[in-house]
């Protein structure tokens, strides 16, 4: 993928400036408007980015409509339907120490705004954060990763077929247009990757103070417990661990199973696979492969640092992993240190759940927590740790409800999106009070002779 020239992107930031000074994006029906443009043009390049993920990931078009392309129509719309409300000046209630004011909360837009996603979701997490910009009222610039170059092609002209440049623009390239558009000045930087790039965009960003969204990850703790129901919490933990083969920044990435359930649930995770992929994995058209191959080699290094209980099989050749059950890892293995991002799964046992709470409470904060037992056991565990979101025997499905923020909290993130909170991300709310000239009470003012009063009221 050719990098998009420093003067390009230079001119695209300044255009975009000029065009948000212009004050056009704050008109509400300036953003119906654009929204629906992007509604009708992600159908119009629906079948374009369908076959780019399959080719930079062999992802299915099954797949890639229920964790790309849906997710994002599934934005728009709701953007569309509530976007009124959510734009509205609000009244809010004022105390009596600021009689005879009215206070208003007033919603509007960041402005310029970065954009910048990662490789495996490289649709929808490019798409759906653009439409909480575009609903708040902001322009935004779009980075796109270059290990997909196909997707990255076909997102740039849908976006060129789209939106004006001086509105919305998408450039191209490598670490180089990183840097550089890290040390550019925005209004807000929405990004999601890893914790290590996102400690450079902020160190980068640190000078102007900008306001960001992280969406970043972390290892990902699912713990099945004695009382869990085996059959289903292998099917689910399965399913969630093979979505993407692995490459998800939610997905369970190491186990801990009771001991008394260990063997049932390994036997039942076995059987699962086999329900999921009844042909095996490697040939089948619903199993993605490692983005490339850095990744498939990364993730092969790990399958020796544990004893191989399902799974184990590679061709580097298609950058196929098998999904793999990992017995006798040591919580100080390579695999144990940084998030996994393949399909290879470590398992460790516990007698209590004081153990994994523990485990889990030492390590840094994940951007997911999955338990499967009984729903008072969860929310002891729960309310004994922290992540960005969880589920209660399931794995994964926290993402697609909309009505609940979706976000991390320190290593695994900063803030949250999806539907109202992707408006709000993009958007400041300003307070604003509104007093009338008369009465002027004279209590406020020096030398404060009712101050007995005030202090009462305060």
């Amino acid at each position: 993928m050719e990098n998009t020239s420093i003067d390009i992107i230079d001119g695209i930031v300044a255009s975009q400036k000029a065009f948000y000074k212009s004050g056009v994006t704050r008109n509400p029906a300036f953003r119906k408007d654009a929204l629906r443009k992007m509604r009708d043009g992600l159908k119009k390049w629906e079948k374009p980015l369908c076959d780019a993920l399959w080719q930079d990931l062999h992802k299915c078009y099954e797949e890639a409509y229920m964790t790309e392309i849906g997710l994002i129509y599934g934005e728009i719309e709701d953007a569309l339907k509530h976007l009124s409300r959510w734009a509205r000046r609000r009244r809010m209630r004022s105390p009596l120490t600021v009689m005879p004011s009215s206070s208003y909360v007033v919603r509007e837009p960041m402005g310029n705004t970065l954009i910048v996603s990662p490789w495996n979701y490289p649709v929808q997490l490019l798409l759906s954060p653009l439409a909480g910009a575009i609903a708040a009222g902001c322009t935004a610039v779009l980075k796109p990763s270059p290990y997909v170059p196909a997707v990255s092609a076909a997102l740039e002209g849908f976006i060129k077929d789209t939106f004006e440049t001086e509105y919305v623009a998408l450039v191209q390239g490598n670490r180089e247009v990183n840097a550089h558009l890290f040390e550019t000045r925005w209004d807000l930087v929405f990004y999601t990757g890893s914790p290590a790039t996102a400690k450079v965009l902020a160190s980068a960003q640190s000078k102007y103070l900008t306001p960001m969204v992280l969406e970043l990850g972390g290892k990902s703790p699912c713990i099945v417990d004695k009382d869990a129901d085996i059959e289903i919490a292998a099917r689910r933990i399965a399913w969630g661990k093979c979505l993407n083969s692995g490459q998800t920044c939610i997905a369970p990435d190491y186990l801990f199973v009771h001991e008394d359930v260990k063997e049932a649930f390994v036997d039942a995770f076995r059987r699962q696979l086999q329900y999921l992929y009844p042909e095996g994995t490697k040939d089948s058209g619903c199993y993605v492969h490692m983005v490339r191959d850095a990744a498939f080699q990364r993730v092969c290094g790990y399958l020796k640092d544990g004893t191989v209980l399902a799974g184990g099989n590679t061709d580097a050749a298609t950058r196929w992993i098998e999904p793999t059950l990992l017995d006798n890892v040591s919580p100080d293995a390579p695999v144990m240190q940084e998030e996994i991002f393949g399909p290879v799964f470590p398992l460790m046992t516990f007698k209590d759940r004081k153990e994994v709470v523990d485990f889990v409470t030492s390590r840094e904060k994940p951007l997911a927590f999955y338990y499967f037992g009984k729903k008072e056991d969860a929310w002891d565990v729960i309310s004994r740790t922290t992540s960005g979101g969880a589920c209660i025997n399931d794995t994964i499905m926290h993402v697609a409800n909309s009505h609940i923020p979706f976000g991390g909290v320190g290593n695994s993130g900063m803030g949250s999106y999806h539907s109202e909170r992707s408006f709000l991300a993009f958007s400041h709310e300003r307070s604003v009070l509104a007093t009338p000239v008369w009465p002027d009470l004279k209590f406020r003012y020096m030398p404060y002779k009712l101050f007995s009063l005030v202090k009462k009221m305060l």
